[in-house]
């Protein structure tokens, strides 16, 4: 048995992950529902990444979901998933974007590239926006077009994430950047895999650091006023990765040379600055500036 599912149990948060400086001021009910969430999303992925022998993976990933669907019925034998079912029917959030989840993990044990964008725009959809799906049912929300702002930050968010690890994932034989992309930039697979840095390169991700740019305008566009207090965590992880990205474009997207991080300090100033916007009157953003970028 992998050991992503037999130290289920034990797993423990890494609270340097982007995940703890977004969520840390939320109430105690939804920090540990988003907890539970997030635990479960990081097992499902170390099934997928621990390792080497895919139909093992493939079989693992199926016991997980089977496993998953006899919690709903509180008959699961892993404590975890009992807590996951608890907190799905409390915010009565939709099973099937934990199915879909499920899926876009899956989509890693079958495809090592993608062709084209609307591919790997599924691929993002399934891995992160339904994460953001998930967690708009425990933020809460007033406008329906809210549920369209998770959808494209998720995608933003997974692209910068694409991005910053295009070293790691050529390491492990995965490319994510779009085959018509390469084509498109003259820029093959080859030196890809050999982390070959030039002008073609830097042409190429100057293209994919845009087309993330437009995800976080689509998804700032479509987060209404009287959620965005609601959404203080979501926004929090947004500013982080929109930085990562800017960062990205400050090192001429030299992403072979070293991996983009942010300072501890600097993500706890974006979730400061945010919770204190969130603690003032809802139009004083018509007067003084207190937006982030995401």
């Amino acid at each position: 048995m992998s050991s992503a599912i037999s130290t289920i149990e034990h797993f423990s948060q890494n609270r340097k992950s982007n995940f703890y400086y977004s969520f840390f001021s939320l109430p105690r009910p939804k920090r540990d529902a988003l907890e539970t969430i997030y635990t479960f999303c990081r097992i499902t992925d170390d099934i997928v990444d621990e390792g080497e022998n895919e139909k093992e993976k493939h079989i693992l990933l199926l016991q997980w979901t089977e496993e998953l669907k006899r919690s709903l019925y509180g008959v699961s034998r892993y404590t975890l998933l009992n807590k996951l079912a608890s907190v799905i029917q409390h915010f009565n959030i939709p099973i099937e974007y934990f199915y879909e989840l499920i899926k876009g993990m899956e989509m890693d044990l079958v495809s090592r590239r993608y062709g084209t964008f609307v591919e790997l725009e599924q691929y993002c959809y399934r891995v992160a926006s339904t994460v953001g799906l998930i967690c708009a049912e425990v933020f809460g929300y007033m406008n329906e077009k809210t549920k369209q702002y998770a959808i494209n930050l998720g995608i933003a968010l997974q692209m910068t994430n694409i991005l910053r690890d295009i070293k790691a994932d050529a390491k492990r034989g995965r490319i994510y950047l779009p085959q018509e992309d390469l084509k498109k930039f003259n820029y093959s697979e080859e030196e890809l895999l050999n982390f070959t840095y030039n002008e073609r390169f830097i042409n190429l991700m100057k293209f994919e650091c845009e087309r993330a740019h437009e995800y976080f305008r689509q998804a700032k566009a479509c987060l209404a006023e009287e959620d965005k207090p609601l959404f203080t965590a979501a926004r929090t992880m947004g500013n982080i990765y929109y930085l990562l990205l800017l960062r990205i474009e400050r090192v001429r997207y030299n992403v072979f040379s070293k991996r983009i991080r942010l300072s501890s300090p600097l993500k706890i100033l974006v979730a400061m600055v945010l919770q204190l916007r969130k603690n003032f009157p809802k139009n004083i953003h018509k007067f003084i500036r207190m937006e982030l970028p995401a």
